[in-house]
């Protein structure tokens, strides 16, 4: 739908102040790659066209994320000025009943040695529709306050970041098709018949390639646990990306991706990548107060990559097998 040329520009800022440096909070803000893990309502977001990071610029990025317990996605233009420490950015192409959408960042030192953080935006509805307006507004006031929040908190973490925030991979080579691997992967709804890990799990989608999964899966000690997750798929690529809504209390964020990749010798690499941030307290409350945050991070590498490596090996036996039957 075309929006009207009367249609209403509706204008919002939220504030808040960080106990962090400046260069801190605008480098979290300049890396979008790092906002899933910083940001609740991001499930994924990548760089289409990248600016120089030193020097700034123009860059085509693409978000997808939660708004009114729906997944939306859109694809802004921002302009990045690491000397000013602003960043402005509007969307090219919005998410009905979004008919535009812009705003800026601004990141001001202030006295104490705190930084004051402004997010500005600017945006339209579709027809000018009062509803879709206030939907709009909703939107933007609970995300952009749970965005500044989660900013504070990752810049004060300061040095910490560095410790409680960590990457890894577990891999298998698969001798089968590429895209049977990714079957098995995407079509999650069969895990409990085909995974001795997944107790129960409902998958529905928003829309092709936009799934909501709420998975119970069984541990090696017998206890239960319930998570759910948001995942993108990407078929032409043959990888699915995802963040867990619902974190374990050690954590404060974990996110993941599946990747398929055909190798030169006609094999193809499975690969599982685990993102995860922990939660200081959450570590305590849950290991008890003298644990480590190493000690943390060895358990999470455990439990997380168990369930990941059972899930490729599985995926190889099925692509294995059909390939063996083909």
């Amino acid at each position: 739908m075309v929006p009207s040329a009367a249609s209403a520009t509706h204008v919002t800022e939220h504030v808040i102040t960080v106990g962090a440096a400046p260069e801190t909070v605008y480098g979290l803000v300049a890396d979008v790659s790092a906002w899933p893990q910083v940001f609740g309502p991001t499930v994924h977001a990548e760089v289409v066209e990248p600016a120089d990071p030193r020097t700034g610029g123009e860059e085509l990025i693409r978000i997808w994320a939660t708004a009114n317990g729906q997944v939306r996605t859109w694809t802004s233009r921002r302009t990045l000025d690491p000397q000013a420490r602003t960043i402005r950015f509007r969307q090219v192409v919005s998410a009905d009943p979004v008919a535009s959408m812009g705003g800026e960042w601004r990141v001001d030192t202030v006295e104490g040695g705190t930084t004051r953080v402004v997010l500005l935006h600017d945006y339209r509805a579709v027809n000018d529709d009062p509803e879709a307006v206030r939907q709009i507004e909703r939107a933007v006031d609970h995300n952009s306050r749970a965005e500044l929040a989660a900013l504070r908190n990752a810049a004060e973490l300061g040095a910490d970041r560095d410790e409680l925030h960590f990457t890894f991979r577990d891999s298998l080579t698969v001798n089968g098709s590429a895209q049977d691997v990714y079957e098995f992967l995407d079509r999650a709804d069969l895990w409990p018949e085909r995974l001795p890990h997944v107790a129960r799990l409902a998958l529905t989608e928003d829309e092709p390639g936009i799934q909501h999964m709420d998975m119970d899966t069984r541990s090696p000690d017998g206890s239960a646990h319930n998570t759910t997750s948001i995942r993108v798929t990407f078929p032409e690529r043959r990888t699915i990306v995802y963040k867990q809504l619902r974190v374990p209390v050690a954590m404060s964020g974990h996110t993941g991706r599946w990747e398929i990749e055909p190798q030169g010798d006609g094999t193809v690499l499975a690969t599982s990548w685990h993102t995860v941030t922990l939660d200081p307290e959450g570590v305590r409350s849950a290991l008890g107060p003298q644990a480590t945050l190493a000690e943390a991070r060895a358990l999470v590498r455990k439990t997380l990559g168990t369930n990941s490596s059972t899930t490729l090996r599985h995926a190889k036996q099925f692509a294995e097998e059909r390939h063996a039957a083909s």
